[in-house]
């Protein structure tokens, strides 16, 4: 599944709470969330975000507590991935639970700019900047990884396992 996008870029240690602020943890509603992804970072950030964009982080990112609305204020905000140079481990894996797709590329990032067009193959283990002709190789996902992101989260493919037991 490969898809297209227009990244963000943002800076490193870009912890949970500028990602949605916790006068914000309100609800769990996806949409609602989204509306304010991003605002601890910057009022009115995901007002630059079209459906299908993707975020682009330097080091560290999604760093601080453990809140799973982060990931779901990014899905929510209309973006399907987050490409960055790395990931606190607790936000890597409630990403993948939530269905948000984290690519790791180290230094890479650096082939990235502020509002590239970005052509992402997560199978294929690619990124190609569409923008600067830069493609970026990435350790393909493994099977168990893609099938949370395939089903939308940890629940769904939880959800469906039950569902196929009955």
């Amino acid at each position: 599944m490969s898809f297209t996008g227009v990244s963000h870029k943002v800076g490193a240690h870009i912890d949970t709470d500028a990602i949605i602020p916790a006068r914000f943890l309100v609800t769990t509603d996806p949409k609602k969330l989204g509306e304010n992804c991003m605002e601890g970072l910057e009022h009115g950030w995901v007002n630059r975000v079209h459906e299908g964009d993707i975020m682009v982080a330097e080091r560290n990112f999604g760093c601080g507590s453990s809140r799973e609305h982060a990931p779901i204020a990014i899905l929510g905000a209309g973006m399907k991935a987050v490409i960055g140079h790395s990931f606190a481990r607790i936000f890597y894996r409630n990403a993948f639970n939530m269905g948000l797709l984290l690519l790791e590329i180290g230094d890479d990032v650096d082939k990235i700019n502020d509002s590239d067009k970005l052509e992402v193959s997560p199978e294929e283990g690619l990124i190609k900047n569409l923008t600067t002709g830069a493609v970026i190789k990435v350790p393909p996902l493994s099977p168990v990884m893609q099938n949370l992101i395939d089903k939308g989260g940890l629940v769904n493919y939880v959800r469906e396992q039950l569902a196929e037991k009955k």
